[in-house]
Formats: C-alpha cells, structure tokens, sequence
C-alpha cells in the first residue's frame, strides 16, 4: 500500500526557518534507510505558505487566493510517499525517523486511493489510461 506521510507547518517553518545542519544530517540519515529498504517513493520539502497559492472552486467558477494562510497546524511543511505493506510497518517507520522540526512537530499518515477502491466506478477503460498515465510517469 502507498501512503503519504505529511510532516505539519509550525510557526518556525511558516517563518522561513531552515533547519540545522545536524536536523539535515538526521534526516538525511533517516531516507536513506527509507530507500535502501524500498519504502521511499518520493519526498520533498515545501515552502512556507506564503509562497503559495489556493484556488477555490464554485461551480464553473475560480477564485486564486495568496498565502500566506491562516492554522498553521493545518498546514504541511513537507511530505514523503511511502510504499509500505499496511499502516502498522509505515507507522514502526515513523517511530524510527528524528523529529521532524525543532520543538513539538506532528506527522500525519495517510493512505493513498489505489485504482480498486473506486469499485464499480474504475472502468477497464479509466484502468488502462490510469496505468499508462502512471508508466509515463515512471519513464520520466
């Protein structure tokens, strides 16, 4: 199962503070046991949210709103895809990885739609361009 694993914006992220080099090491430390065991799919970083953008729909209609934006616990600093076997092995993971940011940081796990959870709604046809979307993908 593919999971995202989200790593939630603090007050020091959203202001543009970099971490150490010893938190950059940790971290670094910590992906490369994520590859070496074939967990890691992906991961990035993200800027604050005032770098960002949202954009509301209603209807036919687009509203293009600027960050920065408000809750900052709602927001995500960073991310990582996963391919774990089940969420107890993504969760024995995340309680190996170093703290994520200084001070208090949460994670949050979530796992990813795969193509049978759509039931009935997933036609052979939408399952084969899914499938080739994803191999072009794959081949960069």
């Amino acid at each position: 199962m593919r999971v995202m694993v989200m790593i939630k914006a603090s007050a020091a992220s959203e202001a543009g503070v970099m971490p150490d080099t010893e938190l950059l090491e940790a971290m670094g430390n910590f992906n490369e046991e994520l590859v070496d065991a074939g967990v890691m799919v992906s991961g990035e970083g993200l800027l604050p949210s005032a770098s960002g953008k949202r954009i509301a729909f209603d209807g036919e209609q687009r509203t293009v709103i600027d960050g920065p934006f408000e809750h900052t616990s709602e927001l995500v600093a960073g991310f990582w895809i996963w391919e774990v076997a089940d969420m107890d092995e993504a969760v024995a993971w995340m309680q190996r990885c170093p703290s994520p940011m200084p001070g208090t940081s949460e994670v949050e796990l979530r796992p990813i739609f795969e193509m049978d959870d759509f039931g009935d709604a997933m036609t052979d046809e939408l399952r084969d361009q899914e499938t080739r979307l994803r191999d072009q993908l794959a081949d960069g």
